[in-house]
């Protein structure tokens, strides 16, 4: 399917682009209507027209289980507090709060924070402390939701001068992956009080913890 892909896309790059301006989504509405503008040879017509239909089937399963998900969440007191933090949708607001279960099982936010895993290991030796890598005990998903969300809040004025610094100082690509896991730890801390406390995410609010 790969090479099919590839092969459509280098045919479709010799057609004059749309006014709007190029594709981008080969598969979506666009794409599918200058698919239809290709005269692919026999072969290739197939193979499209078969990743179409199984592109089709899939979207009806993702849909199904996205309406369950939603079915199941709604009436879930910490879907709509969860909603109001950067970086977290519907989706990731769910698995957070069913990875969570009941806040009152996190005596602190510290206590959260390390069951979420993405605090690193510390080796003492004497007087001496050595930070090694992540723990990653704890709920795997909870970690990818957590990490999900703080791609889109490291934008947020809360934690994207802190973000950004972080980058700098360990370069673009460590950096970027050390920023990423230090905001979702402070995500981990703000949902700690919203939840404890009944409140919408407030950076700006009278508690530090809140803020990057």
């Amino acid at each position: 399917m790969h090479h099919n892909v590839r092969t459509i896309a280098s045919q479709a790059s010799a057609l004059p682009l749309y006014e709007e301006g190029p594709v981008s989504d080969l598969f979506g509405l666009r794409g599918r209507e200058l698919l239809e503008r290709l005269d692919l040879a026999a072969p290739w017509d197939a193979t499209t027209q078969a990743s179409l239909r199984l592109i089709e089937h899939l979207d009806e399963e993702i849909g199904a289980c996205e309406a369950e998900l939603r079915r199941l969440g709604a009436d879930h007191a910490y879907v709509p507090l969860l909603m109001t933090v950067p970086g977290i949708a519907w989706v990731l607001a769910y698995t957070i709060a069913a990875e969570i279960g009941e806040i009152e099982r996190f005596a602190t936010p510290k206590k959260l924070t390390g069951y979420t895993g993405l605090c690193p290991r510390v080796y003492q030796s004497g007087a001496c402390d050595r930070r090694g890598p992540l723990a990653k005990n704890g709920p795997e998903h909870l970690r990818w939701a957590l990490i999900e969300a703080a791609v889109h809040a490291a934008r947020h004025p809360a934690y994207a001068a802190h973000y950004e610094a972080t980058k700098k100082r360990l370069g673009r690509q460590r950096g970027a992956k050390v920023a990423r896991i230090e905001v979702a730890r402070k995500l981990a801390e703000a949902i700690w009080y919203m939840l404890t406390r009944s409140r919408p995410f407030a950076p700006a609010g009278p508690r530090p913890a809140l803020v990057a």
